[in-house]
């Protein structure tokens, strides 16, 4: 059997993954806070007709002959740009303009035990109890000091009967209640949003739901709080959300790369049929 046809077939499979890909990142042009990725190829291992020769004293050096065996996925690569910035008015949604972020727990922070998740899609809400959440009710996970430490780490509570809450560039979270009997000044608490940065972003863990998790190439997470300079932190924009980093003239342009790409393989097994036809049919 010809080693062409064998070479196209992984071609077939491979823009099938890149076509894949492209149509995720489209599908989720909209999505608040969504990474593009990238597919890249790289060669198969190649057939050595004839080894590579040494110069002598009567003849040069001659290169070896190898056949290419096809192409296998490279790598499926996060794309962690900045999406842009859309302002929505809401009070509690968030947007890091810089490097970071959200901190989000399917428990309780402070009673340990709960997974934490990290997102950039800052379009949070309060629950029935008061606390900031996401859309899909993990907690966005606070500190009750600056700068965070393992047992400061706390839900971002904001009560029904606060008179005012204001949350700062720096990420302090400031509540002021009405004051408790026998106390004649209102209560003012304020709670810190937590940011993580990783020494690799691009290893993080793709959960759904706009959630990542740490995996074993992303490294440790540094957790500070929003526009700690000296770690490198970005600061936080309220009443905004960050969108998806998606370039849709690039992502057409890589949809139009892999159609073509599966048509000139599926042209090459088609030509190895061909000829395979033409062997077949010699004894005629």
């Amino acid at each position: 059997m010809m080693r062409g046809m064998f070479a196209a077939i992984a071609g077939l499979r491979v823009h099938q993954t890149m076509l894949d890909v492209t149509a995720n990142d489209i599908a989720n042009v909209n999505t608040i806070g969504y990474k593009a990725e990238r597919t890249t190829f790289k060669d198969a291992l190649s057939q050595t007709l004839r080894g590579a020769g040494a110069p002598n004293a009567s003849l040069g050096g001659t290169n070896a002959a190898q056949v290419g065996l096809g192409v296998q996925l490279g790598s499926i690569d996060n794309q962690m740009g900045s999406g842009a910035i859309q302002s929505t008015g809401n009070q509690t949604d968030m947007a890091i303009q810089g490097d970071g972020w959200f901190q989000v727990s399917s428990g309780d922070p402070a009673a340990g035990g709960s997974s934490t998740y990290y997102t950039r899609a800052g379009n949070f809400t309060r629950d029935a109890n008061g606390d900031v959440v996401t859309s899909d009710g993990y907690f966005v996970v606070g500190s009750s000091a600056n700068p965070p430490t393992a047992g400061s780490l706390t839900k971002i509570n904001i009560p029904s009967n606060a008179t005012s809450v204001s949350i700062d560039p720096k990420g302090a979270v400031t509540v002021i209640t009405p004051p408790v009997a026998p106390a004649t000044t209102p209560t003012t608490t304020t709670t810190y949003i937590t940011l993580a940065k990783f020494p690799n972003d691009q290893g993080l863990t793709r959960e759904g739901g706009n959630r990542f998790t740490a995996s074993n190439n992303s490294g440790a997470a540094l957790v500070s709080v929003p526009g700690d300079a000296g770690q490198g932190f970005g600061s936080l924009t309220t009443g905004a959300v960050e969108m998806s980093n998606v370039d849709l003239a690039q992502e057409f342009t890589n949809l139009i790369t892999a159609q073509r790409g599966f048509q000139a393989n599926s042209r090459v097994i088609t030509t190895a049929d061909d000829m395979l036809q033409e062997l077949v049919n010699l004894k005629h």
